[in-house]
């Protein structure tokens, strides 16, 4: 008989959990079962538009997608979106709730495990298993006591774990030994086995690895998942994923400087699969690159700090130096607010209220207001014609003389500004390179003659069943889902 329910939770954060749940997922509905994905509670910048009209973790938006079913804010009832060094933006069931240092959500949690089980029955209800994923450590016995995303949550749930260590980064068996020694009884009688994942190289040369450690825990080994290089092609959650090698090392540079508080960073990945294009991500310390041939300014959840960032870092100059060479500059969302003559957020909606003048780049104006834009959007680029579809995902309205020629046209409505030399661009939507038609006509403005080689839709869904195939032929998944 198939579980009702599954969690994945790792030995620490990065271990490969997001895309085990993915390829897992995708695993499960190809033997005919309806699955549905669930993380109780997620800490990301990188986020997607809900059909319900909220925001999850885009893991789980992958993860839903691997289902083959709708984004519904119950896959990740918490979302914390990370402002400040020490606070965050809290969502729940897809709604912004307000903003809350690290302390004082520690408080907050007893009261959102309700939430967070209400989310999970209701999941439940509409599948034969729900594949849950954990946040960060299993062992965080520090946090023990108010938990909801791991332990907390498994034991509260009545859900079976499987534990999953990451041996690339080493030290697997004291990483799985350790963290089963520190969890409780209760804890243990839940934990069904583990995983070794990120394997390079030949498995048979771990099988006494394997063997201690289900000697010192008693837990079942499900199997060793060799290194996936498919995983750089699937949508990225994760800030520190931003500066991984591209996939694709073409002729076409495009530089990103990775803002303090980047998000929604995802919107670069189908350039970085393509053949033609180099996408440099530039770090802190670093100049941007004088021969790119495009700067594109991302997303940011705290957009008036990273504009003090940019100018920090010098990139200001750099991005001034590049529009006189007759470099292109385009900004999505936040990127686009930096852009404008100047940006405001009276209210304090991002941090403390503040004004700021932007870079001047295109004749507009920003004001921050606290209600949240949570759209999908459709449309078509007005340059070309080209269509384009994502989501739109901020808080602000941009207004000005500059926005009489947009970018995009969504449906009758305009959307974001073009500079009179056509130079310099921006617009609020997200999403927009997993558009062919669009990402074709941008390289070919870019690069006469270039072309985008690959269908990105089509190619995510391919890898989400290389995936599959790959954990089928490593990990005994009958063991892991059958009472």
């Amino acid at each position: 008989m198939t579980l009702p329910a599954l969690m994945l939770q790792g030995t620490g954060s990065d271990v490969g959990k997001s895309v085990l749940a993915a390829g897992l997922c995708r695993a499960l509905v190809r033997r005919g079962l309806s699955v549905r994905p669930f993380k109780p509670q997620n800490m990301s910048n990188n986020a997607a538009v809900t059909a319900d009209g909220g925001e999850i973790g885009r893991a789980q938006a992958l993860q839903a997608r691997a289902c083959g079913v709708a984004l519904h804010t119950d896959m990740n009832p918490v979302l914390l979106k990370p402002q400040t060094e020490t606070g965050a933006q809290v969502v729940v069931q897809g709604q912004v709730i307000g903003n809350a240092k690290a302390r004082d959500y520690q408080a907050m949690k007893p009261e959102l495990m309700g939430t967070v089980l209400e989310s999970f029955s209701r999941l439940s209800e509409q599948a034969d298993i729900v594949v849950v994923e954990g946040a960060g450590s299993a062992a965080e016995v520090n946090l023990r006591a108010a938990d909801i995303a791991n332990m907390g949550f498994a034991e509260a749930a009545q859900v079976p774990v499987v534990l999953i260590g990451d041996i690339d980064r080493g030290g697997v068996i004291a990483q799985l030994v350790g963290t089963w020694h520190l969890l409780s009884d209760r804890e243990r009688d839940l934990t069904r086995g583990f995983i070794v994942n990120k394997f390079r190289g030949d498995p048979s040369l771990f099988h006494d690895g394997r063997a201690i450690i289900c000697e010192q825990t008693g837990m079942v080994d499900y199997g060793t998942v060799p290194w996936f290089d498919g995983a750089a092609r699937l949508p990225r959650e994760d800030a520190f994923d931003v500066g991984a090698e591209d996939v694709a090392a073409g002729p076409i540079k495009i530089a990103v400087p990775v803002f303090s508080r980047i998000a929604n960073f995802d919107d670069l990945d189908p350039l970085r699969a393509e053949p033609e294009v180099s996408v440099v991500m530039v770090r802190s310390g670093e100049a941007l690159p004088g021969d790119a041939d495009l700067i594109l300014l991302p997303g940011s959840k705290a957009t008036l700090a990273d504009l003090a960032f940019v100018r920090d870092q010098g990139w200001d100059i750099d991005i001034a130096a590049h529009v006189r060479r007759g470099g292109a500059v385009l900004g999505i969302c936040g990127g686009y607010q930096m852009l404008g003559r100047s940006l405001a957020d009276p209210d304090g909606i991002e941090g403390p209220a503040a004004v700021a003048a932007g870079l001047g780049l295109l004749d507009v104006e920003t004001v921050l207001t606290s209600n949240k834009k949570l759209v999908e959007v459709s449309g078509r680029e007005t340059h070309t014609g080209a269509a384009v579809a994502g989501y739109e995902m901020h808080v602000g309205d941009t207004d000005g003389p500059g926005a009489a020629v947009p970018m995009l046209d969504l449906s009758g409505q305009a959307d974001g500004a073009v500079s009179p030399d056509g130079q310099v661009m921006g617009c609020y939507v997200h999403g927009l390179f997993s558009s062919d038609a669009f990402r074709t006509a941008f390289l070919q403005r870019l690069r006469p003659g270039a072309r985008a080689a690959l269908n990105y839709e089509a190619s995510v869904d391919d890898t989400l069943d290389v995936l599959a195939d790959h954990l089928e032929a490593h990990l005994e998944i009958d063991g892991m889902i059958n009472d």
